[in-house]
């Protein structure tokens, strides 16, 4: 068929000659597209081999133990750190998990990618699990973010294979299966990050739906575990924890009730500071959220303790009431510098300047998670940042050191394709892709330095807890 001009009139599908050149439009990609990011990532595999990140280098100046855990102390309330102490004195797990800022000295000094991302900056294996979505559904994700910053991906991986040593060894895994969980951890973060390089980039956005997570990961064994931790964090919720912790009073109200040292009623002065700073906090959420809590009134505030590693920081729980006196609870924690920034800077690797911690927290957590709680903002109480969430929104946790010895690597898989999603939405995955590539290289590698890593901290442990025998560090055990 020909046109009046004699020539072949264009079909459905055919491909134009001519494309229009439009100006490049500020936070989009360049077209037409310049290089390939998988490309690039291979070419990394040159300057830092892929074997190079199996290396540990721990110089005459790194801090012992306790000089590490009483740095970190600072800034802290004096009264709580014994308390903190005596948390990480328990197991070698437990004093990785307190000691984020320690392991990030020791990484600035480990082979670096410098491929930049979001990262969660304490990504042990009991920072992941599940919560409430919007809807009333359990999402399973990261869920600790008090130290995300932009940083090394290979940061956040290889604390997570060491956790998964760690834990595994408490649990009572033998070697074979603590190096095999760790190994799985990082070879399942490849896999996912490969996968993730290869969808569109909307269904990379979205992609490992919790209903897929345990098939995409073969992690099938851990059903049973996940199955009972859903049950809890269902009942996990703002309106049981207040049922339990809050009194009635006259006016028809309730107020928290004292249950030292975790839970404690704290003096008007301090009290009325918290509640006044939610007024700020609200500018701070979509506004569509408004509404919601201008249903609810604020009753009381106290302070609350919270785990391990941000035990001596400010946290405050604020109970809210709606028109039926249903509660809803609201956790405002106190948002310190991330601990590893200074161990960034001592490799040159360029972090965002940080206007208020709690939104460098809060924006660190939405870029990170698929879904995120809807009334995620922050404040500021007396002069300090804080970040302000929901208390007990349907909270679960799997804990990595009571799993079974065959749960241990499906644990390790689940946690490491949780973390390239995670990780994606903030690097392009063909990049990470094409350098961590088709073999098990990088997979073994990460494993060997999380098996070296696991031994260090296992004789930092050690040293804490002889310093709290002979009194050198204050701690209070079993709290």
């Amino acid at each position: 068929m020909t046109g009046a001009g004699g020539e072949a009139a264009d079909t459905v599908g055919a491909v134009a000659r001519d494309t229009r050149r439009l100006p490049r439009v500020s936070g989009f990609a360049q077209w037409p597209r310049q290089g390939s990011p998988k490309e690039e990532g291979k070419a990394l595999r040159t300057s830092v081999p892929r074997g190079a990140h199996r290396t540990l280098d721990l110089d005459a100046a790194r801090p012992d133990a306790v000089r590490a855990v009483t740095e970190s102390n600072a800034g802290r309330i004096p009264e709580l750190t014994p308390i903190r102490v005596g948390r990480m004195a328990a197991t070698p797990f437990a004093f990785l998990r307190g000691s984020a800022g320690l392991m990030a000295y020791d990484l600035a000094r480990t082979p670096m990618t410098r491929i930049g991302t979001q990262i969660c900056g304490d990504a042990h294996a009991a920072n992941f699990g599940l919560y409430g979505d919007p809807r009333g559904g359990l999402v399973i994700d990261l869920n600790d973010f008090d130290e995300t910053v932009h940083g090394p991906w290979e940061w956040d991986l290889k604390r997570l294979a060491t956790s998964l040593v760690l834990a595994g060894r408490e649990a009572g895994a033998d070697e074979d299966t603590c190096r095999a969980a760790a190994q799985d951890a990082a070879g399942a973060y490849r896999r996912t990050m490969r996968l993730l390089a290869k969808l569109p980039v909307l269904d990379a956005w979205n992609a490992i739906a919790d209903e897929e997570l345990v098939s995409h990961t073969d992690a099938h064994d851990l059903l049973g575990t996940l199955q009972r931790v859903s049950e809890k964090a269902r009942a996990n919720t703002s309106g049981r924890f207040a049922a339990k912790s809050t009194e009635a009073v006259e006016d028809g109200g309730r107020r928290f009730m004292d249950a030292a040292p975790v839970l404690r009623r704290i003096p008007d002065e301090e009290a009325h500071a918290v509640a006044a700073s939610l007024e700020s906090y609200i500018h701070t959420l979509s506004e569509d959220r408004h509404p919601l809590l201008a249903r609810h009134a604020v009753h009381d505030v106290a302070f609350r303790v919270v785990g391990t590693g941000s035990v001596g920081t400010r946290s405050y729980v604020v109970l809210l009431l709606d028109h039926r006196e249903q509660p809803l609870v609201l956790q405002v924690k106190e948002a310190r510098p991330s601990v590893l920034v200074p161990h960034l800077a001592t490799v040159g690797f360029e972090t965002p300047p940080v206007d208020h911690e709690g939104r460098r927290v809060v924006l660190g957590q939405k870029r990170m998670q698929v879904v995120s709680d809807i009334l995620l903002g922050w404040t500021t109480v007396d002069g300090r940042p804080f970040q302000v969430r929901q208390f007990r929104n349907r909270k679960g946790s799997v804990d990595p050191a009571a799993l079974a010895a065959d749960q241990v690597d499906d644990y390790g898989r689940m946690t490491g394709a949780l973390l390239a999603r995670a990780h994606s939405h903030s690097a392009d995955p063909r990049l990470i892709a094409g350098y961590c590539g088709k073999n098990e290289e990088l997979d073994e590698a990460i494993a060997a330095f999380a098996v070296t890593y696991a031994d260090r901290t296992e004789e930092d442990h050690t040293e804490l807890v002889a310093a709290v025998r002979t009194g050198r560090i204050a701690a209070e055990l079993g709290v």
